[in-house]
């Protein structure tokens, strides 16, 4: 199953770097594709991914026959007429196309060629998001990047109106910092937050989400005046409210439930929770229930968090959404899930005793107390 293959062998692989000389031969004849393909494919099983993605890029630049906006521009043409063309079946693009952008930051960082580099960049996006690559530019040519990023935030293309908050983003996964202050881009945030893709709106809540480690007051001033403003529906905010305080609401912080409608003070009672066993293993599914009653209706938002309590071990807790309803006025509401123990790949799973809590608009409940176990060899 392709799963079950590393992301580097899928993302970039020999087939892979094959086909991107193709692509560029067929662009520019003097492009040597069969001494480009080898010599790339000859590095990749000692390199990761990114390190995969700037080797084929150095390729392209060592294999080029042309250099400056010439070569740019053979970069461009050699891209597929559509990203569908190119078979991109998501909208973040397909990871062949990583190394064009890259190129572009790695060769074209020069002050007299800005402007052609931006627009590579935004031509690029649309077959894998560039947003890495506008990184070098944005910490080396800030104020420049930064007035390329407000024309990509009107732009047709909705994955380069992504770009623009993407590419901003105070703490982007897997990519270098600004050194910029955190709250740099919420002018354009303001522009994008109504848009109507999701694709977009998703990039503002996560962009919103890096602010709100550090400033999480600005966040809520920001959400409410958004709310006030009405450019964005009722749910696309909803939306971009959760998904900007995931963390906070996940930390039980109290505003973060206020805004969402949600009392953190409300008259909720919580069963103690209802566990098949007490004692797991690793893979088992782990199957609880509870119910919670209100004297009146009262919404709920409801997370549930499974934490490690060995002594002299880290406290480590996973904290996962469980569901948002309404408790209706004397009539419980029963909640159950069943969570498979296993190791996922932002939280590892060891041996030993747990406490598992619900937590209810942000207050936790009395926990039910298990022990899991390695599975027999």
């Amino acid at each position: 199953m392709s799963s079950q293959v590393p992301m580097k062998e899928r993302a970039l692989n020999p087939d892979r770097i094959a086909r991107i000389g193709r692509e560029m031969q067929a662009a520019c004849p003097g492009f040597d594709a069969a001494s480009f393909t080898a010599q790339v494919t000859a590095d990749l099983p000692s390199l990761e991914l990114k390190a995969r993605i700037a080797r084929t890029a150095e390729g392209l630049h060592q294999h080029l026959p042309v250099t400056g906006p010439a070569a740019l521009d053979t970069v461009l043409r050699s891209l597929p007429a559509t990203p569908e063309a190119a078979g991109a079946e998501t909208e973040f693009g397909l990871y062949i196309y990583a190394p064009h952008s890259a190129y572009v930051a790695a060769h074209h960082l020069h002050p007299e060629r800005l402007g052609q580099a931006f627009a590579a960049l935004a031509t690029i996006t649309p077959y894998f998001s560039a947003e890495d690559a506008v990184r070098a530019f944005l910490t080396t040519y800030p104020e420049q990047t930064l007035t390329a990023a407000a024309t990509w935030a009107t732009a047709a293309d909705h994955r380069v109106r992504r770009l623009a908050s993407e590419a901003l983003r105070p703490h982007l996964p897997w990519s270098v910092g600004t050194g910029l202050p955190v709250d740099t881009a919420l002018p354009l945030l303001d522009a994008l937050h109504a848009d109507s893709s999701r694709f977009v709106t998703t990039s503002v809540a996560n962009h919103l989400r890096d602010i709100a480690r550090t400033q999480p007051d600005l966040v809520l001033a920001t959400l409410a005046r958004w709310r006030s403003e009405g450019r964005a529906t009722n749910t696309e905010l909803a939306f971009i409210t959760r998904e900007a305080l995931k963390a906070r609401l996940k930390d039980g912080w109290p505003p973060a439930y206020t805004i969402l409608g949600y009392d953190p003070q409300a008259a909720v009672s919580v069963s103690p929770l209802r566990l098949t066993n007490t004692h797991y293993r690793l893979g088992d599914g782990l199957a609880f229930e509870a119910d919670l009653t209100a004297p009146t209706d009262t919404p709920v938002h409801v997370m549930y968090v499974l934490t490690r309590t060995d002594p002299g071990t880290q406290a480590r807790e996973k904290v996962a959404h469980l569901t948002r309803a309404t408790v209706k006025a004397g009539t419980p509401l029963r909640l159950s899930k069943t969570h498979l123990l296993k190791s996922t790949g932002t939280t590892a799973l060891a041996p030993g005793s747990y406490h598992l809590a619900l937590q209810v608009n942000g207050r936790r409940h009395p926990p039910a107390l298990l022990r899991i176990t390695n599975r027999p060899a």
